[in-house]
């Protein structure tokens, strides 16, 4: 008889297991220097983010133990910074696995709506000048409002097109463009090209790249590396230059542009999720474009804060793609580089 009294208590759920919740650390009770090693900002900082994010992450909600917005903000960016599995990340913030992979997307996307306001590329005479005269600090390198190359984001082999996202070191990967300033902060970021296509291809379908060739900028222009064409707007190396002034050159283009090399290692070395020593990213393509822009924006809001390079930072060694193919160099591209070089 206790045994069918069981079951029909069972049946009419009328034994519920009580939901334990373990408590949740609180985070933001550390110093700056705990905080900035697991979450790249100091307290300030995550504070300000955290308010900002406030309304489009904090919603109505009649459970008494909700994620409040700093804990989903703290436990998003723990990932982010360090490319920590999710489990250890919520086991240390007291939530469920479950409830962390369904936290964090909402605050990609509440981080990359913020993109607008913190990466911009400038295209008014006035945000050129103040890049121009930092760019030609460095070496002497006139005009510059950029310097452009891309980076691979290792992901796991995806279940449709997976050939489309292997590069050319064999592995799979998002094709992610980059153009900096000469204080390495972003001025435009496109994530959203399968590992095996060509750098050139990607400027050539930004929108920056499209802005530029229709003439939005007539004094000033991005430096790249042999990977891309020759244009009014990109001056690139000289393959084999013969003369002084040729190699004075060279050696100028080269010493500007590194700043986005620079760059590179720095939002991967600050956001090792994008970096190979933090894994592979284990989400779709789809998703892995926006963490890279998620990671984007908080990169400039470092930089703007003027937050410490990670003690993890590197220069990216990354060799150019081969000329894209058929290149063809117009006359007054060629023109417009003769005019550097005879001006160095």
């Amino acid at each position: 008889m206790d045994a069918l009294a069981l079951l029909e208590d069972l049946a009419n759920d009328a034994l519920r297991r009580e939901r334990v919740f373990r408590d949740r650390e609180d985070f933001l009770a550390h110093d700056d220097d705990w905080l900035m090693s697991r979450f790249r900002f100091p307290r300030a900082i995550l504070l300000e983010l955290c308010s900002e994010l406030r309304p489009v992450l904090e919603r109505p909600s009649r459970r008494n133990h909700a994620l409040c917005v700093p804990v989903q903000v703290l436990t998003t960016l723990g990932h982010l910074a360090t490319g920590t599995f999710q489990r250890e990340l919520a086991d240390r913030s007291g939530m469920s696995q479950s409830s962390l992979s369904r936290v964090m997307p909402y605050v990609w996307d509440a981080i990359v709506g913020m993109a607008p306001r913190y990466i911009r590329f400038p295209y008014t005479q006035a945000e050129q000048a103040n890049i121009k005269m930092q760019f030609a600090t460095i070496a002497g390198f006139p005009n510059v409002i950029g310097a452009i190359d891309c980076t691979h984001v290792a992901i796991k082999a995806p279940s449709e097109n997976e050939f489309a996202f292997v590069n050319r070191k064999h592995f799979h990967s998002l094709n992610v463009q980059i153009i900096c300033d000469a204080h390495m902060s972003l001025t435009n970021v496109v994530a959203r090209w399968p590992g095996s296509t060509h750098d050139s291809y990607i400027l050539s379908n930004s929108s920056v790249g499209n802005r530029l060739q229709t003439g939005a900028v007539r004094d000033g222009w991005l430096l790249g590396d042999s990977g891309y064409p020759l244009r009014t707007w990109l001056l690139t190396p000289l393959t084999r230059p013969q003369t002084e002034q040729e190699r004075r050159y060279n050696e100028k283009h080269c010493r500007t542009r590194s700043v986005v090399e620079r760059t590179i290692g720095l939002l991967k070395g600050r956001w090792r999720c994008l970096d190979t020593s933090g894994g592979t990213v284990l989400y779709s393509p789809t998703k892995v474009c926006r963490i890279v822009v998620a990671c984007a924006v908080l990169h400039n809001i470092a930089q703007k804060n003027g937050i410490p390079v990670p003690s993890n930072a590197h220069t990216e060694d990354n060799e150019p793609d081969p000329g894209p193919p058929n290149a063809v160099h117009n006359a007054m591209a060629i023109q417009r580089r003769i005019n550097v070089i005879n001006g160095m």
